[in-house]
């Protein structure tokens, strides 16, 4: 999954992500990045970024 590697993602780009408050029903909300908030180049549930409008959550799919 491209979510979960940290050099895929960055500033700017278009991402679906799902929020805390989601992840029982694994809705996806769609956002563009500000901030990436993993240190880690990995994370096995995604990366968690910082949305345009101030969510976080963390990546599930990259948009193209």
């Amino acid at each position: 999954m491209e979510g979960q590697d940290r050099s895929n993602i960055y500033p700017g780009i278009t991402v679906d992500i799902v929020l805390k408050k989601d992840q029982r029903t694994g809705k996806r909300t769609r956002g563009v990045v500000r901030d990436i908030l993993t240190k880690s180049p990995k994370h096995h549930r995604g990366i968690k970024v910082r949305l345009d409008d101030g969510q976080i959550g963390r990546v599930q799919e990259i948009i193209k």
